[in-house]
């Protein structure tokens, strides 16, 4: 294949962005933007510490060779003009969808993204490496969260972060960093006050997205914008479909340690116990999910004393204790009523009250686990002046 030929035919993918030469040495920025080694080495010895097609701020200067690129490069390389064309015109679609994207036409934009989000429907490993190599999720990510709120845009918001909620499971999360820009950090607070349900409910998956080492900064940042944890327990309480996902969101969060004393604040245990107490009419629910919530706030004495204080909250940890369809409910429930009952006699006489000991002994007769049943004992034991004073209960 001589030079000329080469010159008409590399795909878009394959041609660095600074110098628009064929790819010799791959390598990929923090921001998931690749270039040839020779070229941004440059450009990082000439001072620069941003990358030069996004402009964002390099938090992470280092680089990283794609080698996924590299292996399609030379495989396009030794098979020349027996090179898949399929391939070849998945890179001439997909680049031509990027280009509509940075484009300023919203109408053509919100069309770009109703074909990206079939495509991205469809796995297909090669167009994976596209959409990676493309750069798809930080372009995706700058235009909802970079981009001026208005009521104009928000079907193309809600198209867009549809995409990057299909896209994050088959790329790096690593392009969520950008969130912790200040003004887009703004943007993504003020789309989760100011945004549709369907809005909401994406950025909730983000949130929960974040609960990985790669991101931990991000969910750091989210977990102390009190006005979006308030946000986030306000959708908890609401007992809806997108209450699922907001306990995710707060799962997430709940995540970081650093985190829950702002949950706690925020009123996450009467969230949570408002949402358990409504399981019982849901069948497909996350009521262990969410009593994992409390069970990781406890190690606070804030949360202990929110729980035990809530009207309702000591009987509504009575009711999942004895749960045929879900041991793994029983055991949290008795995990942290032991707790709350160890350090608060109200908490022990609550409990008493609502008819714990009776759920306990059949809990001890059911089929359940030997750990909870000897979590059941436990708390049975800790019980026992209790019981022994008010053996009606029984």
């Amino acid at each position: 294949m001589n030079e000329a030929q080469i010159e008409i035919t590399i795909p878009h993918l394959f041609r660095c962005p600074i110098s628009l030469d064929l790819f010799e040495d791959p390598v990929t920025l923090c921001t998931g933007q690749t270039y040839d080694r020779s070229s941004i080495e440059k450009w990082l010895a000439a001072g620069n510490l941003t990358c030069p097609v996004t402009m964002q701020k390099l938090h992470d200067p280092s680089i990283v060779p794609n080698h996924t690129l590299r292996h399609l490069i030379d495989q396009w390389l030794q098979l020349g003009p027996q090179f898949d064309h399929g391939n070849s015109a998945t890179i001439d679609y997909l680049a031509a969808l990027k280009h509509t994207l940075e484009s300023p036409e919203l109408e053509n934009k919100v069309q770009a993204l109703e074909k990206i989000r079939v495509l991205s429907d469809e796995y297909c490993s090669f167009r994976k490496s596209c959409f990676h190599q493309l750069s798809f999720l930080p372009l995706l990510l700058e235009l909802v969260f970079g981009t001026q709120l208005s009521k104009c845009h928000m079907e193309f918001t809600e198209l867009a972060l549809s995409c990057i909620l299909k896209l994050l499971p088959l790329l790096s999360l690593e392009p969520l960093n950008v969130i912790k820009d200040e003004s887009k950090l703004a943007t993504f607070l003020l789309l989760f006050e100011k945004g549709t349900s369907s809005v909401k409910t994406s950025l909730c998956h983000l949130i929960d997205s974040t609960a990985a080492p790669q991101t931990e900064e991000v969910c750091h940042m989210l977990g102390h914008s009190h006005k979006l944890l308030h946000e986030i327990v306000g959708l908890v309480r609401q007992g809806c479909e997108a209450s699922k996902v907001a306990i995710k969101a707060m799962s997430a969060l709940c995540s970081l340690q650093s985190n829950r004393e702002n949950l706690v604040r925020a009123g996450a245990i009467d969230g949570v116990i408002t949402y358990i107490s409504g399981c019982e009419t849901r069948q497909k629910n996350l009521a262990p999910l969410a009593m994992a919530i409390i069970k990781k706030l406890l190690v606070l004495e804030s949360a202990k004393e929110a729980l035990v204080n809530h009207p309702s909250g000591t009987e509504t940890l009575v009711k999942m204790v004895f749960r045929v369809c879900n041991q793994e409910c029983s055991e949290s429930a008795v995990g942290i009523l032991s707790i709350v009952c160890r350090d608060f006699g109200r908490a022990r006489e609550e409990a008493i009250g609502a008819g714990v000991l009776t759920q306990l002994l059949f809990l001890l007769q059911s089929q359940c686990g030997t750990k909870t049943k000897t979590k059941a004992r436990m708390l049975l034991k800790l019980l026992r002046s209790k019981w022994i004073e008010e053996p009606k209960q029984v």
